[in-house]
């Protein structure tokens, strides 16, 4: 058991429900498996499922617990800032993919 950090704090979207929350109400949350350790208050650049930039959200709160199924999660809560303009999203896509997902198939 221990805590693993996400380096940048990079907000990668697994599920298109939670990412719709949270450009459709301003707050949502996502989940994690395993322990991980997210900055409350820190800005960062939130993607989609595909691996796309969308917005720019703001860290407000990450719970680490152990489910009811006996799973290691965490829960990350956050706030919408601002969706990314299309320039920005396609810039910050390329790196990403540079510095965190790997390179394009």
């Amino acid at each position: 058991m221990g805590f693993q950090t996400e380096f940048n704090s990079v907000c990668k979207f697994k599920s298109e429900q939670e990412l719709y929350e949270l450009l459709e109400y301003g707050r949502g949350k996502m989940v994690k498996s395993g322990f991980r350790v997210y900055p409350a208050g820190q800005k960062v650049i939130a993607y989609s499922p595909h691996n796309q930039a969308i917005a720019i959200v703001r860290i407000v709160a990450s719970i680490a617990e152990i489910n009811f199924q006996g799973d290691e999660v965490t829960e990350v809560e956050m706030e919408l800032v601002r969706k990314l303009t299309e320039e920005e999203a396609r810039v910050q896509t390329a790196l990403a993919y540079e510095m965190f997902f790997g390179e394009r198939s």
